[in-house]
């Protein structure tokens, strides 16, 4: 079965700024279509507000009920959705454009990247609960009120903050189901600081390295047990961690930068401009053009 791309809707009850879906807020989220679904271009924060839904994320099964937060990160597959008929949610949805343009990535280490993909819920106190009602009334005041002075500037300070709340409530959720095992197995040790490295090597080639079999010359190890070690220990494929990263870098010199689509092509190693558009558009849905175009469309 074809997956799907999954995208915020429009109309009632959904408040965004302008026409774009950068940043979405959703009232009631209680329903998704049937199949395999991806949200291609959005990061998605979820906290259960009734009932109770049960669906598979990146090949685990997980339950949500009342007062329960789950991120959806961009790039994951979400299938096999059933709800209760009162299940309902609010859903803040931000584009992966929006982290990094508040450098989220800089505030968090590799390892809270890995975090988020092995422990992407956690439950609420009704403090946490508390707090994030109030974070989620002021961003939907401030974009109701999109008329007042420097309220660009005022949305995307608070959804920065509501980020770094869901990333530390995230932290101590996984921090508390760990087993507090202080011994572990060399093995296991091995396998961890294996991983470490890899995504710590992926991120370094910048997009220039996209082959599965290289990074496992560099960490003198065969592909097939580079891949099992990084299913086992990260829940993903190591192609789609690369493919990340390789968005990521293309995304970076498309929006920041005035190169031509000839030279990132040359820059990342792409064979051609030809291979490089084509690759980029499988990925992130779009021409490279097409996407520079749509931000600096934005800017203005």
């Amino acid at each position: 079965m074809d997956i799907k791309d999954l995208k915020p809707r429009k109309g009632a009850g959904c408040l965004r700024i302008g026409d774009s879906d950068d940043l979405v807020l959703m009232d009631h989220f209680n329903g998704l279509p049937a199949g395999k679904l991806k949200p291609l271009d959005h990061g998605i924060v979820v906290i259960c507000t009734a009932g109770v839904a049960q669906f598979v994320y990146g090949g685990q099964t997980f339950q949500l009920t009342k007062n329960e937060l789950f991120l959806f990160m961009a790039y994951s597959v979400l299938e096999d959705f059933m709800s209760s008929a009162d299940f309902d949610c609010r859903a803040v949805w931000f584009s992966r454009g929006e982290t990094w343009n508040m450098n989220m990535f800089a505030k968090s280490s590799l390892s809270d990247l890995q975090l988020l993909q092995q422990h992407p819920k956690a439950s609420l106190s009704d403090v946490d609960a508390k707090l994030f009602d109030n974070y989620y009334q002021q961003l939907s005041h401030h974009m109701r009120h999109h008329t007042q002075p420097l309220y660009p500037d005022i949305v995307h300070s608070i959804l920065g903050t509501l980020l770094l709340e869901v990333l530390s409530v995230l932290r101590r959720a996984a921090e508390n189901t760990q087993t507090a095992a202080k011994h572990q197995e060399s093995s296991g040790l091995h396998g961890k600081q294996l991983a470490d490295r890899f995504v710590e090597l992926v991120e370094k080639s910048d997009g220039r390295i996209r082959r599965v079999d290289e990074f496992a010359q560099m960490l003198n190890v065969t592909p097939k047990y580079l891949s099992k070690l990084i299913m086992t220990t990260l829940n993903r494929k190591p192609s789609t961690l690369i493919n990340f990263f390789t968005l990521k870098a293309i995304e970076n010199r498309l929006r920041f930068t005035d190169m031509t689509m000839q030279q990132i092509a040359d820059d990342l190693n792409f064979p051609n401009a030809s291979f490089f558009g084509k690759y980029f558009k499988e990925h992130a849905g779009s021409t490279p053009m097409e996407f520079r175009q749509k931000y600096h469309q934005k800017k203005k």
